[in-house]
């Protein structure tokens, strides 16, 4: 072979010499709780990668940014080519990775994600190129939470109105599948807790959740997937009741119908007929493959800010082709974390369908980012820029409570 076709190997591999992470503590008033924990990687070679822990909302917040900024004190000095080599001194070398969380799990993720972001730049190709290439040029794409509404800021729905309007103003806008958790409001308005969403459903709440759900099939028609969502609110005895509530009335998938254990899963999935998804909060290959050897779970939704990252997530979503299990990326972050579900899902075999989290509609998280990459149509087209196609919007480093690891 001619030595002049050989591209020099660099004498010198580039470096990570800092890294900015960054507490967006937004508590906007529409959702007070919403906080994203974001990162940039910056390297010797004038190369920077962005990254999102998502853990933005509940209580975890405060615990991923401290975390986020230990385990960018282990990367410094290291090659960010090397995903691999990082990942598994993150995971290995940190005590709590193994096993760990989704604390532990969504720094690691922030910190893989940012390293594909400079991998593409520095390879000057999109992410989905490095991944193994498009396996196709659009996805299909569902709106997301329409028991918060379908606008500009989080509505509540109460009535059964409400949930007809939201639905049908989402199909208007050419989705031909939504989600709706039934079960996070009273009639009253009041967001139910443990004591009134546990243990076997009164007969209250089960017409409740009935009459919505028939009314949302009836004004949408038979052509529009309805995905019924759960939280694991309810025990799985009550989620079977509500299981065989969604085969009656057509239901595309249940999501997190039980809490997310194997046992309890498979519980479910035996009594009902509805295919079952779980995934936000199970954490890792090791933490999918019990639900894929009792084949309780048919479609899987990790989230890339919590699961281990870019280099996590493939590697579950190639298990779970092992297992004929579909897959839709959990997305509830900014837009950053929606740009790497797009090339994730762009590049797996097994990609069923992409997440459009109403939260995706509101000011205060598409000014994240330098791009709002919304659908059309109820299709997303996948980002062609080097790296994820996007990056964190001078307004994180303007207005977020920033640490700076070097």
């Amino acid at each position: 072979m001619d030595d002049t076709l050989i591209p020099p190997l660099e004498a010198d591999p580039m470096k990570i010499t800092k890294v900015d992470v960054i507490l967006m503590n937004m508590r906007p008033a529409d959702n007070p709780g919403w906080a994203p924990i974001l990162c940039r990687v910056y390297t010797d070679a004038g190369i920077y990668g962005d990254g999102e822990a998502a853990l933005a909302y509940g209580n975890a917040h405060r615990a991923a940014f401290g975390m986020l900024q230990d385990f960018s004190k282990s990367v410094l000095g290291m090659d960010p080519l090397d995903n691999e080599v990082i990942w598994e001194k993150l995971y290995k070398s940190s005590f709590w990775g193994q096993n760990g969380g989704p604390v532990v799990f969504s720094a690691i993720s922030a910190i893989d994600t940012a390293l594909w972001d400079i991998k593409g730049k520095y390879f000057n190709a999109p992410v989905y190129k490095l991944l193994g290439g498009k396996m196709r040029d659009s996805l299909r794409c569902y709106a997301s939470q329409l028991q918060f509404g379908w606008d500009e800021k989080k509505i509540p729905a109460v009535s059964v109105k409400d949930y007809v309007a939201n639905a049908l103003k989402a199909v208007s806008e050419g989705y031909d599948a939504i989600k709706i958790d039934f079960f996070t409001f009273a009639e009253d308005g009041h967001r139910l807790n443990a004591e009134e969403t546990t243990r076997i459903l009164t007969p209250k709440n089960y017409d409740m959740i009935k009459r919505r759900l028939a009314a949302v099939r009836e004004a949408v028609g038979d052509g529009v997937d309805i995905i019924m969502e759960n939280h694991s609110y309810i025990d799985a005895q009550g989620a079977v009741q509500l299981g065989r509530l969604a085969e009656e009335y057509r239901v595309l998938y249940f999501e997190e119908p039980c809490t997310p254990t194997p046992k309890m899963n498979k519980f479910v999935a035996e009594r009902v007929s509805v295919p079952i998804s779980q995934g936000e909060r199970i954490y890792t290959r090791w933490g999918y493959a019990p639900y894929f050897e009792d084949g309780s779970i048919q479609l899987i939704q990790p989230d890339i800010g919590n699961c281990g990252g870019i280099t996590e997530a493939k590697k579950i979503c190639d298990l779970a082709h092992i297992y004929d299990a579909g897959v839709q990326a959990h997305v509830c972050a900014s837009p950053l974390s929606t740009a790497a579900a797009l090339h994730l899902e762009a590049a797996i075999p097994n990609f069923t369908i992409h997440e459009q989290h109403v939260y995706c509609r509101y000011d205060y998280n598409r000014k994240l980012c330098i791009h709002d990459y919304q659908p059309v149509n109820g299709r997303f087209a996948i980002p062609d820029l080097p790296g994820l196609g996007n990056e964190l919007s001078p307004y994180c480093f303007e207005h977020g409570e920033i640490a700076t690891v070097k």
